[in-house]
C-alpha cells in the first residue's frame, strides 16, 4: 500500500494507542495461569493478535471484546497452565519477534514438540543465544541456524547458563518461563551482555507484582542482581491471574509528538504515564534537549503531556542502547535539526525488523538528496547526522517515494519526516500498511491520502 503525504501542520489531540510490550507481557502471563484473567484497554494490532494466535496455540481461551459504551476493549484469558494435552504443534509468530522469543521459552514449559514459524522479517530474526540457553537447561531444541523454523520440546530441567542478550526479549523470555518450570528446578542465568535494560525492568515489575521476588536470603523466589548481570529463578511457581487496564504506549507516543514538532503545530498527548517502566519515555526528554517545548500535566489522575516547538531544532548526542526503536524517529528529528547529531551505542537497532541504523541512512538520504549541507553516515551502532534545519526552505522539494521497508517505525518515523518538509512536497511511502503492527489507525491522525 502507498501513503502519499502532503506537508501540513499537526495540530492534534489524542489518546495514545496501548503498549504493545504491555500488552504481550499480559497476553502470555495470563495463557500460563491457571484462572481467567480480564486485560482491559489492550492494544488491538497485527503483533498483538499474533500474540493472541500463540497463546490460543498452547491451549488458552480468550475471548475479545469491546464495550461500545465505554469504547473500551476486554480480553478474558483462560489460563492453559495443567491442560497439555489442549497445545497445538505449530505456532505463527507473524511478524512479532517479542511473540516468537517469548512463546519459544514458553512451548519449553510443555512435554511436546512446538514447532514456531513466521513471516519474512522474523525468518532474520536469530533465536540462537535463547535456543543455547534452553539446550543447557535440558530441553529439546532445533532451528535452521538459530531461526525459524523452530522446534522446543521441554521438559525444562534448569540448571546454570550464560546468556548474550544483545535483545532483551531473550532475557525476558527466560524470566517470564522460569518459574513456572517444574517444582525443584533452578534456573540460574548469567547475563554477559544485555541491551535495552528498561524492558527487563518491565518484566521485573510483573514478576514482582505476582510476588515472585525475593532476596539472598529467599531461595524459593526469584533472586537477582542489582545490573541484572546474574539471576537465581525458583520453579514450581504459578502466576495469578492479571486483571488491569494496559497503559499508553511511549513507544507510539514519540510519532505524534515528533509530527508536532517537526511541522510546526502542537500535539497534546493523554494515556501516558511518566512513572512506568517503558525506556521509549525518555524520548519527550530528548526533544526538550533539542529545544522543543514539553509539558506534562496531571488531570484527575490522568497524565497529559503538550509537545510543540517555538525554535529551531538543534542537534545532540544521545545514546540510545535502552533504546533502540527510537533510532528512526531520532534520525529524523536529527536531520532536520541544526548542527550535528551523534545516535551511538545502538549496534542492536540493525536486529530489528530491518537494519534500521541503514536503512535510515539510505532513506533519508533520498529525501535530502538535494540539500547541500545535509549529511548521513552509519556507524557500526548508529548515525552521523548534519542537519538541514527546520526551516522548510532548506529542505528538499518536488516529489519523492521512500520505501518503508515492510517496518512498522520507519514507516512512521518517514510519515512524521514528510510533514516537515517544504509546501508543495509530496512524499510517497510503500508498505504503508506496515503501522498497523503497532499504531492502528496511524494513516488517519496523519491524514494522508491513498
Amino acid at each position: 500500500m502507498l501513503a502519499l503525504i502532503e506537508p501540513h501542520a499537526f495540530n492534534k489531540t489524542l489518546k495514545i494507542p496501548p503498549s504493545k510490550s504491555h500488552t504481550i507481557r499480559r497476553l502470555l502471563m495470563a495463557a500460563l495461569t491457571d484462572g481467567v484473567s480480564h486485560i482491559t484497554k489492550p492494544l488491538v494490532s497485527a503483533d498483538t493478535q499474533s500474540c493472541i494466535a500463540a497463546c490460543r496455540a498452547i491451549g488458552a481461551e480468550i475471548i475479545e471484546e469491546h464495550n461500545n459504551n465505554s469504547c473500551e476493549n476486554i480480553w478474558t484469558v483462560r489460563g492453559n497452565r495443567k491442560n497439555a494435552g489442549a497445545v497445538q504443534h505449530c505456532i505463527d509468530a507473524g511478524n512479532s519477534g517479542t511473540t516468537l522469543f517469548f512463546a519459544i521459552a514458553a512451548a519449553a514449559l510443555f512435554s511436546q514438540p512446538i514447532t514456531f514459524t513466521g513471516d519474512r522479517q522474523n525468518a532474520g530474526r536469530s533465536a540462537g543465544p535463547l535456543l543455547d540457553a534452553l539446550a543447557g537447561l535440558g530441553v529439546n531444541v532445533s532451528s535452521r541456524d538459530g531461526c525459524i523454523p523452530i522446534t522446543v520440546c521441554g521438559p525444562w530441567k534448569g540448571g546454570r547458563i550464560t546468556l548474550p542478550c544483545p535483545t532483551s526479549q531473550y532475557l525476558s523470555a527466560l524470566l517470564l518461563a522460569a518459574p513456572l518450570a517444574p517444582e525443584g528446578t533452578v534456573t540460574e542465568v548469567d547475563v554477559p551482555l544485555l541491551n535495552e535494560k528498561p524492558y527487563i525492568t518491565m518484566t521485573l515489575a510483573y514478576l514482582k507484582s505476582q510476588g515472585l521476588f525475593g532476596d539472598e536470603s529467599d531461595n524459593s523466589k526469584i533472586i537477582s542482581n542489582a545490573d541484572y548481570s546474574y539471576f537465581r529463578i525458583q520453579g514450581g511457581n504459578t502466576y495469578t491471574p492479571l486483571n488491569d487496564h494496559v497503559p499508553g504506549d511511549f513507544s507510539s507516543a514519540v510519532f505524534p509528538a515528533a509530527a508536532a514538532v517537526l511541522s510546526g503545530g502542537k500535539a497534546v498527548l493523554s494515556g501516558l504515564d511518566p512513572n512506568d517502566t517503558q525506556g521509549d519515555k525518555i524520548f519527550f526528554e530528548y526533544i526538550s534537549q533539542m529545544g522543543c517545548e514539553v509539558q506534562w500535566e496531571n488531570k484527575n489522575a490522568d497524565w497529559q503531556v503538550t509537545v510543540s516547538r517555538a525554535n529551531p531544532l538543534r542537534g545532540g548526542i544521545f545514546d540510545l542502547n535502552d533504546t533502540p526503536d527510537l533510532i528512526p524517529i531520532m534520525a529524523v528529528l536529527g536531520a532536520f535539526a541544526k548542527g550535528e547529531t551523534i545516535l551511538t551505542n545502538a549496534a542492536h537497532a540493525r536486529i530489528k525488523e530491518t537494519d534500521r541504523i541503514a536503512v535510515m541512512a539510505e532513506e533519508l538520504r533520498k529525501l535530502f538528496g538535494g540539500v547541500n549541507n545535509f549529511r548521513c553516515g552509519e556507524k557500526p551502532d548508529g548515525l552521523i547526522l548534519q542537519g538541514v534545519g527546520t526551516e522548510p526552505a532548506a529542505a528538499n522539494a518536488g516529489s519523492i517515494t521512500l520505501d518503508g521497508r515492510g517496518d512498522h517505525r520507519v514507516t512512521m518515523a518517514m510519515a512524521c519526516a514528510a510533514l516537515g518538509m517544504p509546501a508543495g512536497t509530496k512524499v510517497i511511502i510503500s508498505g504503508a500498511e506496515a503501522a498497523d503492527i503497532s499504531y492502528p489507525g496511524f494513516w488517519e491522525m496523519i491524514e494522508e491520502c491513498f
